[in-house]
């Protein structure tokens, strides 16, 4: 074996290992919403196995998903190459995860910001996107707690 495609499967495998274990959700959907790729997070979080999710449609795995409304944010992903995003304060979750996080127990579920990416192949097109998932809850649950102070605050300042 050379040295350059030894240096080459090495770089191969450091990759394959950080996309396992970044702690982003990473899910890539063909254009009929099959899952092609299921990362470590997302296993983590959803309690499945990516060989039990593999070429599986999204929306039988996760009926709770609205198939039209989620359609509809991914349809300008593969035909214009545009990113799009979904935002926790638009849609707390696209992925009903229950919170882990010991600091903010006081949400029941993972909030999440979701970035739609496509994913161009060697012709140009785009039959892939990558869904990227943020664990927001921390941030969320701060927002919420500052919210609800400022409605005491000015409820107090009404009184005085």
């Amino acid at each position: 074996m050379s040295k350059e495609l030894l240096s080459d499967m090495t770089e191969f495998h450091w990759m394959m290992d950080m996309l396992q274990t970044v702690d982003v959700g990473l899910v890539v959907l063909d254009r009929a919403f099959n899952i092609k790729l299921w990362n470590g997070f997302m296993e983590s979080h959803s309690g499945l196995l990516p060989s039990q999710v593999r070429e599986k449609c999204l929306f039988d795995l996760f009926p709770e998903i609205d198939q039209k409304w989620f359609s509809n944010k991914c349809r300008p992903v593969f035909d214009l190459k545009n990113r799009a995003f979904i935002i926790w304060e638009q849609r707390p979750y696209v992925f009903k995860f229950s919170n882990y996080r010991p600091l903010t127990g006081t949400e029941d579920n993972m909030y999440q910001n979701i970035t739609l990416s496509p994913l161009t192949s060697t012709t140009g097109k785009v039959d892939n996107i990558c869904m990227m998932i943020y664990d927001v809850t921390d941030v969320a649950a701060s927002k919420k707690m500052l919210e609800s102070a400022q409605v005491t605050l000015n409820e107090w300042h009404e009184r005085t």
